[in-house]
């Protein structure tokens, strides 16, 4: 018996199918992928940069960058 593979939609939190044929996945819609898409576009999600500092990186002049 095959089990279905389900994960809670990232935007909504319903179940969301796993399976390939599911072309909405990790979501559980297109309305919850595209709500999750303009979340991207209104830079409320992002993903964080880290500062020259955290590299080990000189820090730059702020006068050669005008």
């Amino acid at each position: 018996m095959t089990e279905l593979k389900t994960a809670a939609c990232p935007q909504c939190g319903e179940a969301a199918s796993l399976a390939k044929t599911n072309k909405y996945r990790p979501f559980c819609s297109e309305r919850c992928k595209l709500l999750d898409l303009g979340e991207w576009f209104d830079e409320k999600k992002g993903i964080p940069a880290e500062d020259d500092e955290d590299q080990g990186l000189p820090a730059q002049d702020p006068d050669l960058l005008q």
